[in-house]
């Protein structure tokens, strides 16, 4: 065994290496010949090639994703990707496919994917995983889940439905910056003309004292619902006729989004580790008298539009349950396919999704939001979804790295 060990040493120095892989190699030398000595009987523990390749420090390798830490990876690295559902994931695949974005990140794979007998070894043989990390090689994210809620409401004003839900108003001006900063492409300036200047738009309260210069698509019984409706970025509307109206998100303030449930906590009304949709449900019910002052602290106040369909993410497509995300598009572009682990207090979720969504509190390269459908099921487990989360990214095996 010390023979083989010394083989190692000796082949990696001819090879070369890393100042951290030398640091990994000269540990693995202090740890067997030096703690102890060792009998014959003694297993030895090795190093792998993963151990190895975890050392390496990230780097930004895609043209497609010039703010985004990767490392190469493998699909032995991802955990239970063997296990996979290979054929529903094609077919998600696919069906993310139909959309210019996707198509311009995959390219002729979104063709080819048209005609594949067997469905793992297309994906095994035309995509490579890259582990998804930050400059600092931070590995862990957050993994969270959001919903469709089902909000009761009337196309009439009445005694009990009186909240409205807006469409975008007619005095918010969006200004695209990409035209004059091509690197601000992702982000949008958003405020109102007062005199000859551009100024922000109304918060959350100024709204609530001035009004807001918009149509109303129908009028709810709950404020804590219709508050929530904006954090979720869509619904079902069950009109007093027992139809039902489909919404979505079509616009926003401009005011950063900012958690209720980090300000009661700030105010010891919650405990950080209690803070969840449900508890926080729960105080709103039962401190009507706070309930202003509260939602108020988010300044962020979303817009909706009437949509065919059920809930609709930002790529356009019709959310799927468990195989959509939202993620933040400054490090991962609408589209892309990835794969996901986190470790649940029941069980771990590992899987490929797709990024199909943002949202105001998705933030950082290592962040996802999993869609979960619709219902009371989906609202009691998204209200409580808050896990590690590791995340890789599916490119072309043919891509060209930028470095």
């Amino acid at each position: 065994m010390k023979i083989a060990i010394y083989i190692f040493s000796i082949v990696m120095l001819f090879l070369g290496c890393s100042k951290e892989q030398n640091e990994l190699i000269n540990k693995f030398i202090d740890i067997t010949f030096f703690e102890k000595s060792i009998d014959s009987n003694t297993s030895i523990p090795m190093v792998s090639t993963s151990e190895i390749n975890a050392t390496l420090k990230p780097k930004i390798l895609s043209k497609k994703l010039p703010k985004t830490y990767l490392i190469e990876s493998s699909y032995d690295e991802l955990p239970n990707f063997h296990n996979e559902n290979y054929e529903e994931a094609l077919k998600q695949f696919k069906n993310n496919c139909r959309t210019k974005k996707s198509k311009k990140l995959y390219g002729e794979l979104c063709l080819l994917a048209e005609n594949v007998n067997d469905s793992k070894e297309f994906i095994t043989n035309s995509f490579k995983p890259y582990f998804i990390t930050t400059k600092n090689a931070k590995e862990e994210g957050l993994l969270t889940g959001y919903y469709e809620p089902e909000l009761r409401a009337s196309l009439k004003k009445s005694k009990k439905y009186k909240y409205p839900i807006y469409t975008t108003p007619n005095d918010l001006i969006t200004v695209d910056l990409s035209s004059i900063y091509p690197k601000l492409k992702n982000y949008r300036l958003r405020g109102k003309v007062e005199g000859n200047k551009l100024i922000p738009y109304d918060t959350r309260a100024q709204s609530k004292t001035k009004g807001i210069d918009a149509e109303v698509l129908c009028y709810c019984d709950s404020k804590i619902d219709r508050f929530f409706l904006e954090i979720q970025g869509s619904g079902r509307v069950k009109l007093e006729d027992n139809r039902t109206m489909y919404i979505g998100y079509d616009n926003q303030n401009g005011h950063r989004y900012r958690a209720i449930g980090r300000y009661l906590v700030q105010k010891n009304e919650l405990r950080l580790k209690d803070v969840s949709l449900q508890s926080i449900k729960e105080w709103l019910v039962e401190n009507p008298s706070r309930l202003d002052e509260v939602l108020n602290y988010n300044k962020s106040m979303v817009y909706f539009k009437q949509r065919d369909q059920a809930a609709t993410g930002s790529l356009g497509l019709e959310l799927t349950p468990e195989r959509s995300v939202a993620v933040d598009r400054r490090y991962i572009p609408l589209g892309s396919m990835l794969y996901l682990n986190a470790d649940l207090k029941e069980k771990k979720i590992s899987k490929l999704v797709f990024a199909q969504d943002t949202g105001g509190a998705i933030k950082g390269s290592i962040r996802a939001d999993l869609f979960l459908g619709a219902g009371e099921k989906a609202l009691e487990v998204a209200g409580r979804l808050k896990a590690p989360l590791k995340l890789w990214i599916l490119l072309p095996k043919d891509e060209k790295k930028s470095i």
